[in-house]
């Protein structure tokens, strides 16, 4: 195999996800079998030319499109390296959030504390993806299943019991005495699932687990100490020559048990993820009570050892499987605890009964290799962009060209993109060397992006398919067939990204970056309502370059709403547009930007038809 070959496995849809490259409603056993079958391969590889256009890769237009960005991309990389080197007057302002590098005698931006501290612990991270499936192992070999068959259900045993025993152990070590805290909220969750009349479930679990999320944030963690003074509060008491006024000795015992933080101190920092692990246990338990619902294996007479992915998560998992060992061993599995990616409750049974046919070693190695690659990548971008520090200094941004303002911005979303893609995906490699396959978070690049909405289903992949599941869907669903579903859908979308909002901090300026997403949505809907691409099926070169122009306008909006929402802030972002326009320089660099970009779609388009051809269809 050559290096091009290894180079094409290694980046190939299928190694970060079978579900990019597979219908979800066909097991992929099938896929797996069909390997074998070499006339069946090239009858799906004819099927998959005739649907997709013929390549443009070879013609003058992309030709010169590709030379464009050969020379546009390098630009813009040395304008940041530029600006992050330390002969530019500004670099002492900053230069405190850098610390010592290993690339070419550069320090490294060391100014994001969530990624620095994800970076610190990588080797001890490392250890334990090593130690837990070793430690298994080690549990399914002295699991008290001899003498009985491994059936799906004693395989769920053996595995649930095992992750049920390591949560107890996992909690203990991260959080130390707030442990009780999480068990708590957990078994207060479990009886609203399985205690209420069923009517009420729903309701009831999203006002408990929203509630919880306000009631993380504001309480602080649910400190010991504090909440000891509302049972016994401060006294009075003779401190040397005067009275003060001292904490009671509960207050002082509270205090000692505070001091029992574990590994992460503030647990309800991360907590959010479990948040939506709550609710999914929840809703499954509900909907496996209807009726309708009940014998869905049997009523479809489909093999539960070969499920497609859609059925492994729509068909409720049997009820004695809700029990509270299999609704602990769920939502603190460690390999998916702190960040995720999402699995549901229904996928998490099934896959613990029968192992899924994705699961393949050679897959996984390609995959540790990617994530390794992209490792490395985030190193090389932190020891030349330093805009992390910059925007951390409280920067003058009028001290900035046009062009390095851009740049800085846009790069700047690149470091956020890959600060969650790694935690994810080695979370992830976490969890498939365990023998559990979730979804992929990060479908694309995020250079790969030209629609707002396709955008939303490839960041964060698994949360977007957990709000169809369980907001979307129960609230009817997205449609635009005439205005008033347009309407409603708008609606929809506004609950939903508020949640997301709050979701992710009870902050100002991600409410209104989660109401702008929603507007910049707007104008990609109203364009598609307009402009249906079957209208256009015999001047397809006209309808692209169309589609081109709209997709620009909905890069610049991606990009405003995202620097709201998780860089500079809204003022910021008006500081930051308010320099770039000051003078004719800006309107140059808008319109170099806006060509680039104009021509990073084009290519972003062939890139899908490229995947067409081959037979993939990825919607994001």
């Amino acid at each position: 195999m050559g290096l091009q070959s290894i180079a094409g496995s290694i980046y190939d849809l299928d190694t970060l996800d079978t579900r990019f490259t597979t219908d979800p409603t066909a097991p992929y056993q099938t896929v797996v079998d069909a390997r074998a079958d070499h006339d069946l391969k090239k009858d799906s590889s004819d099927k998959a030319r005739a649907r997709g256009q013929p390549s443009k890769w070879k013609t003058i237009e992309f030709k010169f499109y590709l030379v464009v960005l050969a020379i546009m991309i390098p630009y813009m990389l040395y304008i940041v390296a530029y600006v992050s080197s330390p002969s530019d007057p500004r670099y002492p302002h900053y230069s405190r959030y850098l610390t010592q590098g290993w690339i070419l005698g550069r320090k490294i931006d060391a100014s994001d504390n969530q990624y620095y501290v994800f970076r610190k612990n990588i080797p001890y991270m490392g250890l334990l993806l090593l130690f837990h499936p070793l430690l298994r192992k080690a549990w399914n070999s002295v699991y008290p299943t001899k003498g009985r068959p491994q059936t799906p259900q004693n395989r769920l045993d053996q595995r649930a019991t095992f992750d049920y025993v390591f949560a107890f152990i996992f909690l203990a070590a991260l959080h130390g005495v707030s442990a009780v805290k999480v068990l708590f909220i957990l078994y207060l969750n479990y009886q609203v699932a399985t205690k209420l009349p069923r009517k009420y479930v729903p309701v009831a679990t999203w006002v408990f687990n929203i509630g919880t999320l306000f009631a993380n944030e504001l309480s602080d963690g649910y400190q010991f100490r504090h909440m000891a003074s509302h049972i016994s509060p401060p006294v009075m008491a003779i401190v040397g020559n005067g009275v003060k006024t001292v904490d009671s000795e509960l207050m002082q015992f509270g205090n000692w048990l505070d001091g029992f933080k574990g590994i992460m101190a503030r647990w309800e920092i991360l907590f959010n993820i479990t948040i939506l692990r709550l609710i999914s246990f929840n809703l499954d338990y509900y909907w496996s009570r209807d009726r309708s619902n009940s014998n869905s294996l049997e009523k479809k007479q489909l093999d539960p050892a070969n499920l497609s992915e859609r059925d492994r998560v729509r068909i409720p998992a049997d009820v004695r499987d809700f029990s509270f060992r299999n609704y602990v061993g769920y939502v603190i599995y460690a390999p998916l605890y702190l960040t995720g990616p999402i699995l549901t409750f229904n996928d998490y049974i099934s896959q613990s009964k029968y192992r899924s046919a994705t699961i393949e070693k050679p897959r996984t190695i390609r995959y540790a290799i990617r994530l390794v690659l992209v490792f490395l990548a985030m190193e090389v971008v932190l020891h030349f962009n330093y805009i992390g520090a910059i925007n951390k200094a409280g920067p003058d941004w009028s001290s900035y060209t046009a062009a390095q303002l851009g740049m800085l911005s846009f790069l700047n979303l690149h470091i956020i993109w890959m600060k969650l893609l790694l935690p994810w995906r080695f979370f992830r490699l976490w969890s498939l060397t365990d023998g559990i396959d979730p979804p992929e978070n990060m479908a694309r690049c995020v250079n790969n992006n030209f629609s707002t909405k396709l955008f939303w289903r490839g960041w964060h992949r698994s949360y977007n398919r957990w709000l169809v599941r369980y907001i979307y869907v129960p609230l009817g669903g997205v449609s635009f067939r005439n205005w008033r579903a347009t309407a409603k859908s708008i609606v929809t979308n506004l609950v939903v990204f508020t949640f997301v909002a709050l979701w992710h901090d009870i902050k100002l300026r991600l409410l209104i970056w989660g109401w702008l997403i929603v507007l910049f949505m707007i104008p990609e809907w109203t364009a598609a309502y307009l402009f249906p691409q079957r209208k256009w099926e015999h001047r397809p070169t006209q309808y692209r370059m169309l589609a081109g122009v709209g997709s620009l306008v909905n890069v610049f909006m991606m990009v405003s709403a995202n620097l709201v929402g998780f860089a500079v802030g809204l003022d910021g972002l008006l500081t930051i547009i308010q320099s770039i326009m000051h003078d004719w320089s800006g309107a140059i660099f808008l319109f170099m930007a806006s060509t680039t970009l104009f021509v990073s779609i084009q290519v972003m388009f062939e890139v899908r038809e490229a995947e067409v051809r081959q037979g993939v269809v990825v919607r994001c």
